[in-house]
């Protein structure tokens, strides 16, 4: 499940509500679309233990809340593929929903690269120490390669067993991406042990 991408993920759930018989509300025009949302991307490759979808409802409930919440729990849950939990259903107002931060793992590989955590211990103090790391970004249909500084985004980077966790700022200018995080670690895809992983979001309602 982790390489499917953004919209690909979208569509799961989309025919997952369909299948479990959730009262999703369309929009409006020629062409309906249901009204779901995932307001995190997660990049492809990578692990999640947090994702949020919002699901705009289209009627009024006719059942108790924890009767319905439970239901449609265990309804999406069998309609959805081996590799995606519900962990959770709950019933909020109408809103909009937004990460504030996120947490991603990094683990790195053993055998012969015997100094590549102390490697990695040493380019984490640099770019902590660091007030500004400039990347090269090039967003989709833009002809031009934007300069942004991604050192504010980063919060902290912390060890854990065999590699680090790295929690980033999202905020209305966006955050760094995870090719750019590997890129300022200094680190290869072939240095990381098992997927990147994706531990937890601060969500924020509005």
């Amino acid at each position: 499940m982790r390489f499917l991408s953004h919209a690909e993920t979208l569509r799961v759930f989309q025919r997952a509500c369909a299948r479990a018989g959730i009262a999703v509300k369309y929009s409006q025009g020629f062409n309906p679309h249901p009204k779901l949302s995932l307001p995190l991307p997660r990049s492809v490759s990578v692990e999640s233990d947090d994702e949020l979808l919002v699901v705009r409802l289209s009627s009024e409930l006719q059942e108790a809340e924890d009767a319905y919440t439970t239901r449609v729990r265990r309804s999406l849950q069998e309609a959805l593929p081996v590799g995606i939990d519900i962990v959770g259903v709950e019933l909020v107002g109408s809103g909009s929903f937004h990460a504030r931060s996120v947490d991603t793992v990094f683990r790195l590989r053993g055998g012969p690269v015997a100094d590549l955590a102390e490697r990695l211990k040493q380019r984490v103090q640099v770019v902590l120490a660091s007030e500004s790391w400039i990347v090269a970004r090039k967003l989709p249909g833009d002809r031009k390669v934007r300069r942004i500084d991604v050192r504010p985004f980063l919060e902290s980077i912390q060890p854990v067993e065999q590699g680090v966790l790295v929690r980033c700022n999202v905020t209305a200018a966006g955050s760094i991406r995870i090719e750019e995080i590997l890129q300022l670690l200094e680190l290869k895809a072939e240095d990381l042990a098992v997927s990147i992983r994706r531990t937890a979001v601060e969500w924020v309602s509005a």
